[in-house]
């Protein structure tokens, strides 16, 4: 067996990823998709440090207990980021949010979170 088949004798592409899995995915707004993701894992990290039930997230956040299970398994459609932290917010975090000029000159700005 040559080293880029695999036991069915097959040939294995690999392909490096961009580092933003919805762009690697063809999602219309990958770094929104990111942002989002990354916001629900923040939320999700703050509940399970306070050890609450969906239940008890849902009536923090003012969802149903089914929004909140959906939305902590990445269902992000139907909450804009601006939903989104607002819920986390709710949960008693500070949000900033900073608009800066690049280092560099480019024809699009990146978007980024900061979790600290």
């Amino acid at each position: 067996m040559k080293d880029d088949e695999n036991e069915g004798g097959f040939t294995e592409t690999v392909e490096r990823g961009s580092g933003n899995v919805f762009a690697d995915l063809g999602f219309d707004n990958p770094e929104e998709e990111l942002l989002k993701a990354r916001i629900v894992a923040h939320l999700g990290a703050l509940l399970e440090e306070r050890g609450v039930t969906q239940t008890q997230a849902a009536d923090l956040l003012g969802l149903r207990q089914p929004d909140v299970s959906r939305l902590l398994r990445g269902r992000t459609g139907g909450y804009t980021i601006e939903r989104l932290l607002r819920l986390v917010r709710l949960l008693g975090e500070d949000v900033t949010i900073t608009v800066a000029k690049p280092g560099e000159p480019r024809t699009r700005g990146r978007l980024d979170l900061a979790i600290g």
